[in-house]
Protein backbone atom coordinates (compact mmCIF):
# COMPACT_ATOMS: atom_id res chain seq x y z
CA UNK A 1 0.00 0.00 0.00
CA UNK A 2 1.50 3.31 -1.11
CA UNK A 3 1.31 6.67 0.63
CA UNK A 4 0.31 8.24 -2.69
CA UNK A 5 -2.90 6.15 -2.61
CA UNK A 6 -4.13 8.63 0.03
CA UNK A 7 -3.50 11.82 -1.93
CA UNK A 8 -6.23 14.26 -2.94
CA UNK A 9 -6.14 17.76 -4.44
CA UNK A 10 -7.00 20.46 -1.91
CA UNK A 11 -7.33 24.12 -2.95
CA UNK A 12 -5.47 26.28 -0.45
CA UNK A 13 -8.52 28.49 0.19
CA UNK A 14 -10.37 25.52 1.72
CA UNK A 15 -7.91 25.29 4.63
CA UNK A 16 -9.81 26.88 7.52
CA UNK A 17 -7.86 29.79 9.04
CA UNK A 18 -10.37 30.68 11.76
CA UNK A 19 -12.79 28.71 13.95
CA UNK A 20 -16.54 29.02 13.58
CA UNK A 21 -18.16 31.74 15.72
CA UNK A 22 -20.58 29.07 16.96
CA UNK A 23 -18.77 25.77 17.29
CA UNK A 24 -21.71 23.50 16.48
CA UNK A 25 -22.65 25.38 13.29
CA UNK A 26 -19.77 23.88 11.35
CA UNK A 27 -20.83 21.61 8.51
CA UNK A 28 -21.13 17.86 9.03
CA UNK A 29 -20.68 15.22 6.35
CA UNK A 30 -22.50 12.01 7.30
CA UNK A 31 -20.94 8.83 5.89
CA UNK A 32 -22.94 5.60 5.90
CA UNK A 33 -20.11 3.11 5.46
CA UNK A 34 -22.37 0.11 4.83
CA UNK A 35 -24.53 1.65 2.11
CA UNK A 36 -21.84 4.04 0.82
CA UNK A 37 -24.13 7.05 1.15
CA UNK A 38 -23.20 10.65 1.91
CA UNK A 39 -25.38 13.37 3.49
CA UNK A 40 -24.53 17.01 4.15
CA UNK A 41 -25.71 18.41 7.49
CA UNK A 42 -24.80 20.90 10.23
CA UNK A 43 -22.73 19.67 13.18
CA UNK A 44 -25.49 20.14 15.75
CA UNK A 45 -27.50 17.57 13.74
CA UNK A 46 -25.03 14.93 15.00
CA UNK A 47 -27.45 14.21 17.86
CA UNK A 48 -29.89 12.74 15.30
CA UNK A 49 -27.37 10.00 14.52
CA UNK A 50 -26.77 9.01 18.17
CA UNK A 51 -29.10 6.56 19.91
CA UNK A 52 -29.98 6.08 23.59
CA UNK A 53 -27.49 3.70 25.18
CA UNK A 54 -24.70 4.55 22.72
CA UNK A 55 -21.45 5.71 24.30
CA UNK A 56 -19.72 8.85 23.00
CA UNK A 57 -16.01 8.83 23.94
CA UNK A 58 -14.24 12.19 24.19
CA UNK A 59 -10.58 13.07 24.78
CA UNK A 60 -10.38 15.54 27.66
CA UNK A 61 -6.74 16.51 27.18
CA UNK A 62 -5.92 20.22 27.40
CA UNK A 63 -3.56 22.01 25.02
CA UNK A 64 -0.77 23.80 26.85
CA UNK A 65 0.81 27.05 25.53
CA UNK A 66 3.73 24.92 24.40
CA UNK A 67 5.44 27.31 21.96
CA UNK A 68 8.17 29.31 23.68
CA UNK A 69 10.36 32.07 22.25
CA UNK A 70 13.63 32.69 24.05
CA UNK A 71 17.27 33.71 23.76
CA UNK A 72 20.63 32.07 24.27
CA UNK A 73 23.34 33.78 26.32
CA UNK A 74 24.68 35.11 23.02
CA UNK A 75 21.38 36.91 22.39
CA UNK A 76 20.46 34.60 19.49
CA UNK A 77 16.73 33.90 19.16
CA UNK A 78 15.49 30.37 19.86
CA UNK A 79 12.09 28.68 19.54
CA UNK A 80 10.97 25.65 21.58
CA UNK A 81 7.87 23.55 21.04
CA UNK A 82 7.23 21.33 24.07
CA UNK A 83 6.16 17.88 22.89
CA UNK A 84 5.86 15.83 26.06
CA UNK A 85 6.98 15.71 29.66
CA UNK A 86 9.55 12.95 30.15
CA UNK A 87 9.58 13.27 33.94
CA UNK A 88 9.51 16.11 36.45
CA UNK A 89 10.89 19.23 34.75
CA UNK A 90 12.48 17.30 31.89
CA UNK A 91 10.74 17.57 28.51
CA UNK A 92 11.14 16.53 24.92
CA UNK A 93 11.09 19.63 22.72
CA UNK A 94 11.31 20.47 19.05
CA UNK A 95 13.80 23.33 18.69
CA UNK A 96 14.85 25.95 16.16
CA UNK A 97 17.54 26.46 15.04
CA UNK A 98 18.35 22.83 15.79
CA UNK A 99 22.00 22.85 14.67
CA UNK A 100 22.84 25.60 17.20
CA UNK A 101 21.41 23.92 20.30
CA UNK A 102 24.00 21.40 21.41
CA UNK A 103 23.97 19.64 24.82
CA UNK A 104 24.91 22.10 27.55
CA UNK A 105 23.30 25.10 25.79
CA UNK A 106 21.28 27.35 28.11
CA UNK A 107 18.21 29.24 26.90
CA UNK A 108 16.15 31.86 28.80
CA UNK A 109 12.48 32.62 28.24
CA UNK A 110 10.26 35.50 29.39
CA UNK A 111 12.83 37.82 31.00
CA UNK A 112 14.51 34.80 32.61
CA UNK A 113 11.29 33.52 34.21
CA UNK A 114 12.22 30.17 32.70
CA UNK A 115 15.68 28.68 32.15
CA UNK A 116 16.24 25.61 29.95
CA UNK A 117 19.34 23.47 29.66
CA UNK A 118 19.72 21.20 26.64
CA UNK A 119 20.64 17.75 27.97
CA UNK A 120 20.86 15.64 24.82
CA UNK A 121 19.90 15.32 21.16
CA UNK A 122 17.13 12.75 20.67
CA UNK A 123 16.31 10.62 17.66
CA UNK A 124 14.78 12.77 14.93
CA UNK A 125 16.60 15.90 16.10
CA UNK A 126 14.39 16.83 19.06
CA UNK A 127 16.05 17.81 22.34
CA UNK A 128 15.77 16.56 25.89
CA UNK A 129 15.70 19.72 27.99
CA UNK A 130 15.48 20.48 31.70
CA UNK A 131 13.71 23.59 33.01
CA UNK A 132 14.47 25.67 36.11
CA UNK A 133 12.07 28.28 37.49
CA UNK A 134 10.52 29.79 40.61
CA UNK A 135 6.82 29.14 41.12
CA UNK A 136 4.44 26.85 39.21
CA UNK A 137 5.50 25.68 35.76
CA UNK A 138 2.04 25.74 34.15
CA UNK A 139 1.38 29.26 35.45
CA UNK A 140 4.65 30.44 33.88
CA UNK A 141 3.69 28.74 30.60
CA UNK A 142 0.33 30.52 30.69
CA UNK A 143 2.19 33.79 31.13
CA UNK A 144 4.89 33.46 28.46
CA UNK A 145 3.92 30.58 26.17
CA UNK A 146 1.93 30.67 22.92
CA UNK A 147 -0.74 28.22 21.76
CA UNK A 148 0.93 25.87 19.24
CA UNK A 149 -1.42 26.24 16.28
CA UNK A 150 -0.64 23.94 13.33
CA UNK A 151 1.67 25.33 10.62
CA UNK A 152 -1.13 25.54 8.02
CA UNK A 153 -3.01 28.10 10.15
CA UNK A 154 -1.32 31.38 9.26
CA UNK A 155 -3.95 34.04 9.98
CA UNK A 156 -5.09 33.24 13.53
CA UNK A 157 -5.85 35.96 16.11
CA UNK A 158 -5.45 35.74 19.88
CA UNK A 159 -9.20 35.02 20.09
CA UNK A 160 -8.73 32.11 17.67
CA UNK A 161 -5.95 30.78 19.91
CA UNK A 162 -8.38 30.67 22.82
CA UNK A 163 -10.84 28.64 20.74
CA UNK A 164 -8.17 26.02 20.00
CA UNK A 165 -9.40 24.11 23.04
CA UNK A 166 -12.39 21.85 23.56
CA UNK A 167 -15.10 22.97 26.00
CA UNK A 168 -14.37 19.83 28.06
CA UNK A 169 -10.55 20.15 28.14
CA UNK A 170 -9.35 19.20 31.62
CA UNK A 171 -5.84 17.71 31.86
CA UNK A 172 -2.80 19.72 30.68
CA UNK A 173 -0.40 18.01 28.33
CA UNK A 174 -1.14 18.34 24.60
CA UNK A 175 0.90 20.05 21.91
CA UNK A 176 -2.17 20.02 19.63
CA UNK A 177 -5.93 19.97 20.13
CA UNK A 178 -8.06 16.87 19.56
CA UNK A 179 -9.80 18.89 16.86
CA UNK A 180 -12.95 16.80 16.26
CA UNK A 181 -14.00 17.83 19.77
CA UNK A 182 -13.78 21.55 18.93
CA UNK A 183 -17.28 21.35 17.41
CA UNK A 184 -19.06 20.47 20.65
CA UNK A 185 -20.69 23.09 22.85
CA UNK A 186 -21.70 22.54 26.47
CA UNK A 187 -25.36 22.89 25.38
CA UNK A 188 -25.03 20.22 22.67
CA UNK A 189 -23.35 17.83 25.11
CA UNK A 190 -26.19 18.35 27.61
CA UNK A 191 -28.76 17.57 24.89
CA UNK A 192 -26.83 14.43 23.96
CA UNK A 193 -26.79 13.25 27.59
CA UNK A 194 -30.49 14.10 27.98
CA UNK A 195 -31.24 11.83 25.01
CA UNK A 196 -29.76 8.90 26.94
CA UNK A 197 -26.33 8.76 25.31
CA UNK A 198 -23.50 8.06 27.74
CA UNK A 199 -20.40 10.26 27.55
CA UNK A 200 -17.10 8.68 28.60
CA UNK A 201 -13.68 10.32 28.87
CA UNK A 202 -10.25 9.17 27.84
CA UNK A 203 -7.08 11.26 27.95
CA UNK A 204 -4.44 11.17 25.23
CA UNK A 205 -1.89 13.97 25.19
CA UNK A 206 -1.55 14.78 21.50
CA UNK A 207 2.04 15.10 20.30
CA UNK A 208 3.36 16.95 17.29
CA UNK A 209 3.63 13.59 15.57
CA UNK A 210 0.03 14.24 14.58
CA UNK A 211 1.41 16.69 11.98
CA UNK A 212 4.45 14.63 10.99
CA UNK A 213 4.40 13.72 7.29
CA UNK A 214 4.78 10.11 6.21
CA UNK A 215 8.21 10.02 4.57
CA UNK A 216 8.32 6.40 3.42
CA UNK A 217 6.86 5.09 0.16
CA UNK A 218 5.21 2.03 1.70
CA UNK A 219 2.60 2.76 4.36
CA UNK A 220 3.56 -0.32 6.41
CA UNK A 221 7.07 1.04 7.02
CA UNK A 222 5.94 4.23 8.79
CA UNK A 223 6.58 4.46 12.54
CA UNK A 224 4.23 6.51 14.72
CA UNK A 225 5.36 8.91 17.43
CA UNK A 226 4.48 7.67 20.95
CA UNK A 227 1.76 9.50 22.94
CA UNK A 228 0.74 9.17 26.58
CA UNK A 229 -2.82 8.14 27.54
CA UNK A 230 -4.96 7.05 30.44
CA UNK A 231 -8.50 5.89 31.02
CA UNK A 232 -10.29 5.79 34.39
CA UNK A 233 -12.38 2.93 35.71
CA UNK A 234 -15.69 4.87 35.70
CA UNK A 235 -15.21 5.62 31.99
CA UNK A 236 -14.14 2.07 31.15
CA UNK A 237 -17.34 0.83 32.81
CA UNK A 238 -19.52 3.10 30.64
CA UNK A 239 -17.84 1.83 27.48
CA UNK A 240 -18.07 -1.82 28.53
CA UNK A 241 -21.74 -1.50 29.50
CA UNK A 242 -22.62 -0.05 26.09
CA UNK A 243 -20.71 -2.90 24.41
CA UNK A 244 -22.43 -5.48 26.61
CA UNK A 245 -25.85 -4.05 25.69
CA UNK A 246 -25.11 -4.17 21.97
CA UNK A 247 -24.88 -0.37 21.67
CA UNK A 248 -22.34 1.60 19.65
CA UNK A 249 -19.05 3.12 20.77
CA UNK A 250 -18.63 6.43 18.95
CA UNK A 251 -15.13 7.90 19.24
CA UNK A 252 -14.82 11.67 19.03
CA UNK A 253 -11.61 12.11 17.10
CA UNK A 254 -8.79 9.88 16.00
CA UNK A 255 -7.09 10.38 19.38
CA UNK A 256 -9.99 8.81 21.31
CA UNK A 257 -10.08 6.06 18.69
CA UNK A 258 -6.38 5.31 19.13
CA UNK A 259 -6.70 5.07 22.92
CA UNK A 260 -9.64 2.66 22.72
CA UNK A 261 -8.03 0.47 20.07
CA UNK A 262 -4.76 0.44 22.07
CA UNK A 263 -6.34 -0.76 25.30
CA UNK A 264 -9.25 -2.96 24.13
CA UNK A 265 -9.05 -6.74 24.38
CA UNK A 266 -10.21 -9.03 21.56
CA UNK A 267 -13.83 -8.61 22.71
CA UNK A 268 -13.60 -4.82 22.66
CA UNK A 269 -13.60 -4.49 26.46
CA UNK A 270 -11.42 -1.84 28.11
CA UNK A 271 -10.08 -1.30 31.60
CA UNK A 272 -8.55 1.43 33.75
CA UNK A 273 -5.02 1.82 32.47
CA UNK A 274 -2.21 4.31 31.81
CA UNK A 275 0.50 3.96 29.21
CA UNK A 276 1.99 5.06 25.92
CA UNK A 277 0.74 4.18 22.47
CA UNK A 278 2.29 4.30 19.03
CA UNK A 279 -0.55 2.36 17.38
CA UNK A 280 -0.75 2.92 13.63
CA UNK A 281 -4.16 2.19 12.11
CA UNK A 282 -4.35 1.83 8.34
CA UNK A 283 -6.51 -0.20 5.91
CA UNK A 284 -6.55 -3.88 6.83
CA UNK A 285 -6.83 -3.09 10.55
CA UNK A 286 -9.69 -4.88 12.37
CA UNK A 287 -11.39 -2.59 14.88
CA UNK A 288 -11.97 -4.13 18.30
CA UNK A 289 -13.80 -1.40 20.19
CA UNK A 290 -15.16 1.51 18.16
CA UNK A 291 -18.14 1.33 15.80
CA UNK A 292 -18.33 4.94 14.62
CA UNK A 293 -16.09 7.98 14.48
CA UNK A 294 -16.58 11.75 14.53
CA UNK A 295 -13.59 13.44 12.95
CA UNK A 296 -12.35 16.40 10.91
CA UNK A 297 -10.99 16.37 7.36
CA UNK A 298 -7.31 15.45 7.39
CA UNK A 299 -4.20 16.26 5.38
CA UNK A 300 -3.53 14.34 2.16
CA UNK A 301 -1.23 11.33 2.67
CA UNK A 302 -1.44 11.65 6.48
CA UNK A 303 -1.71 8.82 9.00
CA UNK A 304 -5.11 10.22 9.99
CA UNK A 305 -6.65 9.86 6.52
CA UNK A 306 -5.27 6.30 6.59
CA UNK A 307 -7.05 5.68 9.91
CA UNK A 308 -10.45 6.86 8.65
CA UNK A 309 -9.92 4.85 5.46
CA UNK A 310 -9.45 1.72 7.56
CA UNK A 311 -12.88 2.30 9.14
CA UNK A 312 -14.93 3.32 6.10
CA UNK A 313 -12.90 1.89 3.18
CA UNK A 314 -10.27 3.77 1.20
CA UNK A 315 -12.30 4.28 -1.98
CA UNK A 316 -15.33 5.55 -0.06
CA UNK A 317 -13.20 7.95 2.00
CA UNK A 318 -11.38 9.31 -1.04
CA UNK A 319 -14.75 9.79 -2.79
CA UNK A 320 -16.04 11.61 0.32
CA UNK A 321 -12.98 13.88 0.44
CA UNK A 322 -13.36 14.76 -3.23
CA UNK A 323 -17.05 15.46 -2.60
CA UNK A 324 -16.07 17.71 0.33
CA UNK A 325 -13.74 19.68 -1.95
CA UNK A 326 -16.51 20.02 -4.53
CA UNK A 327 -19.00 21.13 -1.84
CA UNK A 328 -16.47 23.65 -0.47
CA UNK A 329 -16.18 22.17 2.99
CA UNK A 330 -13.49 23.69 5.21
CA UNK A 331 -10.53 21.43 6.03
CA UNK A 332 -8.19 20.65 8.94
CA UNK A 333 -8.17 21.87 12.55
CA UNK A 334 -10.65 24.77 12.40
CA UNK A 335 -12.62 23.17 9.57
CA UNK A 336 -15.76 21.06 9.18
CA UNK A 337 -16.48 17.55 10.45
CA UNK A 338 -17.65 14.14 9.37
CA UNK A 339 -19.29 11.26 11.18
CA UNK A 340 -18.66 7.73 9.93
CA UNK A 341 -21.58 5.47 10.82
Amino acid sequence: MKVSDFYYELPKELIAQHPYDKRDEARLMVLDKENKKIENKTFKDVIDYLNPGDCLVINNTKVIPARLYGKKDTGANVEFLLLKRIEGDTWEAMVRPGNKLKPGTIVYFGDKLLKATVLEVLEGGNRKVEFEYDGIFNEILDQIGMMPLPPYITEASREDNEKYQTVYAKYDGSAAAPTAGLHFTEELLEKIKAKGIKVANVTLHVGIGTFRPVKVENVEEHEMHSEHYYIKNEDAEKINLAKQNGKRIIAVGTTSCRVLESVADENGKVQEIEGDTSIFIYPGYKFKCIDSLITNFHLPESTLIMLVSSLAGKEFIMDAYNEAVKERYKFFSFGDAMIIL
